[in-house]
């Protein structure tokens, strides 16, 4: 059984490790430090990196922990990241043997031109997936590199993916995203119970990560374009219906851009 724990970077920054049978696989170590030191308190040993696109908080300790480290390094080929030995576009299917283990790697361009996502179904019991910066608890990215039409059609690529999922995003953003999530449907009451839910765990100083895709198809916006609430928010914005599932996304996210 692979076991998943969290590192935490800079203010609210995820750096993911899977581990089992004393080696651990990191995902998107934008900071060498919390790697380090959790090596040195557990023993394990590092086999595998994988980054999910290249800002620099994801990917920022890469080369230091290369230079302690000589593993592979899985990363999108459509961006530059230093020290990446396995170029992905999507789907290829990778292993990691030292802890037992194999990834489906999805293509989710939108928030970067080459970002990928890594689905685990055997993980757990529902399955996982590494999205990086595409989905976030209640939110999702911005589009620096992308457009409205990529980063749409890759959420709904991660939509898809069965509903007990956890979802393991790079960021604690859900108290804030939940915020917006309640003003385009102030009405829809799994939006309310799991902004009360999460204000009590970030209070007591939890993480409200991982949350699972059927959580997210019921409470964050940027899944619901189909919803008539969020459909209806969306024509409120732009002053007419949308016509497609596209044009609703991008509503909401230019919305979400200034909110």
């Amino acid at each position: 059984m692979t076991e998943i724990l969290a590192l935490h970077a800079f203010d609210d920054n995820y750096i993911w490790l899977l581990r089992a049978a004393g080696h651990v696989a990191v995902v998107d170590p934008g900071d060498a430090a919390p790697v380090f030191d959790y090596l040195a308190r557990s023993g394990d040993r590092l086999c595998a990196i994988l980054t999910t696109h290249h800002h620099g908080d994801h990917v920022g300790g890469v080369e230091e922990i290369l230079a302690r480290s000589a593993v592979p390094v899985f990363g999108p080929a459509l961006e530059n990241i230093p020290g990446v030995t396995e170029t992905l576009v999507g789907g290829e299917r990778i292993g990691v043997p030292e802890i037992g283990l194999e990834l489906y790697v999805i293509a989710v361009p939108g928030h970067t031109r080459g970002h990928v996502a890594y689905y685990g179904p055997s993980l757990g019991e529902g399955g996982a997936v590494f999205c990086g910066d595409t989905l976030f608890g209640a939110g999702c990215g911005r589009l620096f590199e992308g457009t409205p039409t990529q980063m749409q059609n890759s959420l709904a690529k991660l939509a898809v993916l069965p509903a007990p999922t956890l979802v393991y995003c790079g960021h604690e953003y859900t108290q804030n995203n939940l915020r917006f999530a309640r003003a385009v449907e102030p009405d829809n009451i799994a939006v309310q119970q799991r902004s009360e839910n999460v204000a009590r765990e970030r209070a007591a100083g939890r993480a409200t990560v991982p949350s699972s895709i059927d959580v997210e198809l019921a409470t964050n916006p940027f899944l619901r374009w189909d919803a008539p609430a969020v459909r209806t928010a969306a024509a409120n914005r732009v002053g007419h219906v949308p016509t497609d599932a596209v044009e609703t996304f991008t509503a909401i996210r230019e919305w979400k851009n200034h909110f």
